[in-house]
């Protein structure tokens, strides 16, 4: 018998990432009401840049994923693993780097999105500098985390620990990944994939940063937290190392399932399905083992209010990882894909399973840091209805949107025309559901800021217990006598380690590298060029600017979408799209085929005030592209990047860069001026790029005449 050593474990590391969980989760929902509420009165943008829905639109999905949930993993995690563990974290240094490193890393994705700043890949926003820290900090959190485990005093890795195990490996392997891209500046780089492989990427590492940034590690929580509140043992062990081990080896499949009847080739959308379909299996296995955790202690769930917060976010969690599959489902997703069905389902996820379980986190710690009781009951069961009324105030007008959005869509007349031509008409009709979905984000904000002063109370009524105190014999490995069958992997946590990675590696690589090194999966058309100089500058304006989040350019195979737009988009006229900008919401229409088909006055005027054009458009206006200077300072050297990755520019192409701009610039405002437009000192000004940009889209193949509306 070994002797009982002495220890404390860390209470401040745990109080302060709560404390951040707490205050980021008011800014992101805030931002987000914010969003919601501009799609129902764009004027609350002050036609400011830094406030335009298309900046602050990432910035809200970055707040609530990094800077709310992420704060969140990491407040449970080092709660949980030192008791887990039995040893305080490996280093309090580390501890407090990876606190104000993550901090950091939030607040400067707060100043660089609104400034413009972006990648363009969805939830992958931060420019490179940014990337580099992450990546930085990430591996500061794996030091601490590993250096615990490996320090031990428990010989039993129970299975939260073997979620947080299989969510760092495989974030690690998503963040390296998606990052791949060449500086051109400090604020701007240029990804080393494009067109259809860089779609690919994108959504292998989006669907899974939301597999394992928004699940994996809330699982861990969810194993480690449910039975504690509820004083109970996990339902069924066996069924949480299948639950394991299945999930970290489907997930990382099911990406494609986001590009159904796109470009992309059918085998990866094919790949994508399947996996989707086979995540239903563990998905609700570890649903079911959570909500049967309580069986028994059903009398405790009606009065407690955190195990009300616990069972509705496990029910949540069901809900989405059902839906999810099903939206997977190619007649489904024909529906489903580019429509507010999806925001619905997103939020089903984010606000029922991460933020309610974080919430009933917050509420059962709290007393425990401050060695006291909470504050008020009342306020935490009136947080907890205000959370879930607010939660299906806000998802089920989007759900109605969605069908609303498909159906009007689709639908031709008796003749065969398309019912509603005019894509305005499918926005003003769903206008009031904006609304309504605002109404019921304001309702969640407003409970979250009645449990933040709740947990202020709770604190101030109490003192904070820094460390406490506890003891525990050395570790001893027992390899010898009868064990179990999982026991063998438990004791070696770094083979956990290397299994998990090499599991999640295997969907990754199946689908990646067929991508990048077959080029079948790319074919190449002749008559699709590079951009021109000053079409490469629009470019960049349209992804800062965030139109990709509210316009798609990828014209799906249906007939209703190649009667609206034009022919159907090809994956060889994508080859020097970096990043691709396909989008995932049809907030306005599809603009792959834009260019020509309006003269250059209708962009002119569309972009400074979109109603004049487009009267009921809920899009809002860009007066600083008037006022403001393009610039070609980087012009060359993203030339150069580019002809680095096989764009066919010749040698010497950017010397010439500066005539070339001229040129085309003169040409539009030309035209413009014998359109009516008599703006002085046009030629240099942001709007006359982004022109160049839109005018070119869907032009490189000769399609059929598009809808005019």
């Amino acid at each position: 018998m070994s002797q009982l050593e002495h220890f404390s474990y860390d209470n401040k590391i745990v109080r302060d990432f709560g404390i951040a969980t707490a205050i980021f989760g008011l800014v992101g929902m805030t931002v987000g009401l914010l969003a919601a509420l501009q799609l129902v009165w764009p004027e609350l943008g002050f036609s400011q840049p830094y406030l335009s829905y298309g900046r602050i639109r990432p910035l809200h999905t970055n707040a609530a994923i990094f800077a709310f949930v992420g704060n969140g993993i990491y407040m449970g995690v080092y709660y949980s693993l030192q008791r887990l563990l039995k040893a305080r974290m490996f280093s309090d240094t580390l501890s407090r780097i990876h606190f104000w490193g993550w901090q950091l890393i939030i607040v400067l994705a707060a100043l660089s999105l609104p400034l413009g700043f972006t990648s363009g890949h969805e939830y992958a926003e931060l420019e490179w500098p940014i990337d580099i820290l992450i990546a930085l900090v990430w591996i500061v959190f794996g030091i601490n985390m590993f250096g615990t485990i490996i320090k031990r005093r428990e010989n039993h890795l129970y299975v939260a620990i073997w979620f947080y195990i299989g969510t760092w490996i495989t974030v690690t392997l998503l963040h390296v990944v998606r990052s791949l891209e060449l500086p051109v500046s400090l604020t701007d780089s240029i990804p080393i994939f494009a067109g259809v492989q860089d779609a690919l990427v994108q959504w292998w590492y989006g669907h899974n940063a939301v597999a394992f940034f928004l699940t994996t590690p809330y699982l861990g929580l969810m194993y480690y937290f449910m039975p504690k509140a509820a004083n109970r043992p996990v339902y069924s062990y066996k069924l949480s190392i299948v639950h394991f081990w299945a999930l970290i080896f489907i997930y990382i499949w099911a990406g494609p399932h986001h590009l159904l009847y796109t470009s992309l080739p059918d085998w990866a959308q094919a790949l994508g399905t399947v996996f989707s379909l086979m995540l239903i299996a563990p998905s609700w296995g570890g649903m079911l083992n959570g909500l049967l955790t309580l069986r028994g202690a059903w009398d405790k769930v009606r009065t407690d209010p955190i195990l009300k917060f616990m069972v509705v976010a496990v029910t949540a969690y069901g809900m989405a990882t059902l839906e999810g599959p099903l939206l997977s489902i190619k007649s489904i997703n024909a529906i489903s894909h580019y429509t507010d069905w999806t925001v619905a389902h997103v939020h089903i996820g984010t606000l029922g399973w991460n933020g309610m379980l974080t919430f009933g986190i917050l509420y059962w710690l709290w007393p425990r840091l401050y060695n006291t009781n909470l504050h008020s009951l009342k306020l935490a069961n009136a947080h907890f209805w205000m959370s879930t009324l607010g939660m299906l105030i806000y998802a089920l007008p989007m759900y109605w949107a969605g069908w609303t959005q498909s159906m009007m869509w689709k639908q031709f007349t008796p003749d065969g025309i398309l019912k509603y031509g005019n894509f305005l008409e499918t926005v003003t009709q769903i206008v009031p559901m904006y609304a309504l979905r605002s109404l019921g984000g304001l309702i969640y904000l407003i409970g979250a800021v009645i449990m933040v002063y709740n947990l202020y109370k709770t604190a101030k009524s109490g003192k904070l217990v820094e460390n406490v105190n506890a003891s525990a014999p050395a570790l001893e490995v027992h390899t010898h006598g009868k064990q179990y069958w999982h026991k063998w992997i438990e004791n070696k946590p770094m083979t956990m380690l290397g299994v998990s990675a090499v599991l999640v590696m295997i969907g990754g690589l199946v689908q990646i590298l067929p991508m990048v090194f077959i080029d079948e999966n790319t074919p190449k058309i002749a008559s699709v060029q590079p951009y021109t100089p000053l079409e490469l500058e629009g470019r960049d304006i349209y992804v800062r600017e965030g139109c990709n989040n509210c316009h798609s350019q990828m014209i799906r195979p249906f007939r209703s979408e190649t009667e609206r737009y034009g022919e159907y988009s090809k994956s060889g006229e994508f080859v020097y799209d970096r990043p691709f900008l396909w989008g995932s919401k049809r907030t306005g229409p599809d603009v792959h085929r834009l260019g020509g088909k309006y003269p250059h006055s209708w962009h002119y005027n569309h972009m400074l005030e979109p109603t004049s054009t487009s009267p009921g458009s809920i899009m809002p206006p860009y007066p600083w592209m008037y006022e403001d200077d393009y610039s070609t300072k980087y012009t060359a050297a993203k030339i150069k990047a580019l002809r680095m990755f096989n764009q066919p520019y010749p040698v010497g192409y950017e010397d010439r860069i500066e005539d070339m701009v001229k040129k085309q610039a003169s040409e539009i405002v030309a035209t413009l001026k014998k359109e009516g437009i008599t703006q002085e000192n046009l030629e240099t000004k942001e709007i006359i790029a982004l022109i160049a940009y839109m005018q070119r889209l869907g032009t490189d193949i000769k399609v059929k005449p598009m809808l005019t509306n």
